[in-house]
């Protein structure tokens, strides 16, 4: 098995052997990074000379004998739109294309405290606004299975990076599916926690209400490893939740006597594809033979969440990119005037983000805030309480993340409806604040993957992780995010 094939706990278990040095793995990967990525166009900018650094410092720590982190040595990527200092943070836009921050978001720095070195910044759509990474103004990543394939988005570089051996963990940012589509399309694990769990600062916002950083892995455990050091209260967050977080790995038995799984009716509908609901449900009954239970639940609101998504997705950003004028932040474009200067500075903006601002301005103004904001609040309550309902019955759902496999680039672009429609199973997660885990449960007649998602009830993402490990053990016992190998693998001459 190569080097790049290992899991994160497989990997430690090496450096702990010295059986290699977290040097020559973080060489090996930046090797591979090298030889790849100008096929696949996962990274933005690599970061190779901080990474080796940090990893010289892991193995020099092992060699004095010193208690180290389950993550030193251990090198990832991270999306371009949370901030690193002195490395350049674009959010895949023109605007910020020059833009080197002078700070850590604060998931970076506890993720540097780790000794965890930092291979680069990973590509998404352009401040996180698609579904595709076709957005981004710099490049089109493409997905690792198959390279006239979408890799998802917007965190599609990150999924990409993991799935093609470029890092063993990467982490993105979900608004409203945006970690669990593209780890379905690229065959790994994503997971979005509960708001507030992870630090927003620092991250890039999209809408404030909805976004949240969470990590990209190739088996479950992995994903606990980065939970427990990305998790947990930040005094420089106002919306960070209180208190210490739990260790997620300590829930990591694979139990599936006494776990009650709900499937959404609302969920198995005519717009996901028979192929993706019968691996779900195949799931479902896999889990049901080792001793879980399974019924049926419903979510009366569902139909409703995506038109609400869009309503609140789409005034958030508005409101935060208002600040991106070539006054305040960001790229300046010159002008005869002002008004020339600021036509000329959003011009630097792409369709869709523009596309979104034109909708959030208009959904914001006075007179219209009732009729469409406002209406958008309530639904988003009565999804909650749906959701609450849910979760007296059972204790996790389980649905479909994507409607189909992973679409050829460049049909999403062309068809914005259809790729709006495709959000129609994540959304109602990220407007209730819920957890939720996405993972590979199948392959389809196309020869790519298919996901399955895990949803918890607020600050239940141990119990996500806890069910996610037990089907991972019944169906993928050697990781989940190992099926990647099995897809075609972009080649170093770009066949």
């Amino acid at each position: 098995m190569e080097l790049h094939d290992l899991t994160v706990r497989e990997l430690r278990q090496r450096l702990a052997a010295k059986e290699v040095s977290s040097a020559e793995v973080t060489e090996h990967v930046l090797r591979r990074i090298e030889q790849l990525d100008p096929h696949v166009g996962a990274y933005l900018t690599v970061t190779a000379d901080q990474a080796l650094a940090a990893a010289k410092a892991a193995d020099e720590a092992r060699a004095r004998g010193e208690a180290v982190h389950p993550l030193a040595g251990v090198p990832g990527g991270l999306k371009d739109n949370i901030v690193t200092e002195g490395v350049r943070t674009t959010a895949g836009s023109r605007v910020l294309e020059n833009w080197t921050p002078p700070y850590d978001a604060t998931v970076v720095r506890r993720l540097k405290d780790a000794g965890a070195p930092v291979l680069g910044k990973t590509n998404m759509d352009e401040f996180a606004m698609g579904s595709s990474t076709e957005t981004s103004a710099f490049k089109k990543t493409r997905n690792p299975w198959d390279a006239g394939r979408a890799p998802g988005g917007s965190s599609g570089g990150s999924a990409a990076a993991v799935a093609a051996g470029m890092g063993y963990w990467a982490l993105g940012s979900d608004t409203g599916g945006s970690i669990r589509q593209p780890a379905a399309f690229c065959g790994v694990v994503g997971m979005k926690p509960t708001y507030g769990l992870v630090s927003r600062f620092g991250l890039i916002a999209m809408a404030s209400s909805l976004d949240q950083i969470g990590p990209f892995t190739r088996d479950v455990a992995d994903a606990a490893e980065l939970l427990n050091v990305i998790a947990g209260h930040d005094p420089k967050d106002s919306t960070s939740a209180p208190g210490r977080a739990p260790d997620f790995t300590a829930a990591l038995k694979a139990e599936a006597k006494g776990l009650r799984i709900g499937l959404p009716k609302e969920y198995f509908t005519e717009g996901i594809s028979a192929e993706v609901q019968a691996a779900v449900r195949q799931a479902a009954a896999e889990l049901e033979r080792a001793g879980a239970t399974v019924e049926e639940v419903s979510l009366p609101h569902a139909e409703y969440a995506l038109g609400a998504y869009y309503m609140i997705v789409s005034a958030e950003s508005s409101s935060n990119l208002g600040r991106y004028d070539g006054v305040r932040y960001g790229r300046r474009e010159a002008g005869a005037d002002v008004p020339a200067m600021m036509t000329a500075t959003r011009a630097l903006l792409g369709p869709e983000v523009k596309r979104r601002i034109v909708l959030g301005t208009f959904v914001r103004g006075k007179e219209r805030l009732p009729e469409y904001y406002m209406r958008a609040a309530r639904v988003r309550t009565l999804l909650r309480r749906d959701f609450e309902q849910a979760f007296e019955k059972v204790d996790v759902l389980l649905t479909p993340v994507t409607p189909t496999t992973a679409f050829p680039l460049g049909r999403r672009v062309r068809s914005q409806m259809e790729a709006y429609a495709a959000d129609i199973c994540t959304v109602a997660v990220n407007l209730a604040g819920l957890p939720a885990l996405s993972m590979p449960c199948g392959v389809g007649a196309d020869g790519l993957p298919i996901g399955l998602q895990f949803i918890g009830p607020a600050f239940g993402d141990a119990q996500v992780l806890q069910a996610a490990y037990t089907y991972e053990q019944l169906a993928w016992p050697e990781g989940a995010g190992r099926a990647w190998r099995a897809g075609k693998e972009v080649d170093v001459d770009g066949h």
